[in-house]
């Protein structure tokens, strides 16, 4: 992946750090792109009753009380 010279200027130690350890900030944005597609598909399902409600996401657990100290 290439860096995007808009953004990263290529610089002789910016061209190290990619060799070395990956693109991070190409791979932030595309994490960031998923995430925001599958925050639209949430949406857009809770807007559309028809729609199945959990896209992509598991059920949370339930919530219980704490239970009283035996004393």
């Amino acid at each position: 992946m290439k860096a995007d010279p808009a953004v990263f200027p290529e610089t002789p130690i910016y061209s190290r750090l990619i060799a070395e350890r990956g693109d991070i900030p190409a791979r932030a944005r595309d994490e960031a792109d998923r995430l925001h597609r599958l925050q639209e598909q949430v949406f857009s399902s809770t807007s559309n009753p028809g729609h199945p409600q959990n896209v992509g996401t598991a059920p949370h657990p339930p919530r219980t009380s704490p239970s009283p100290p035996d004393g």
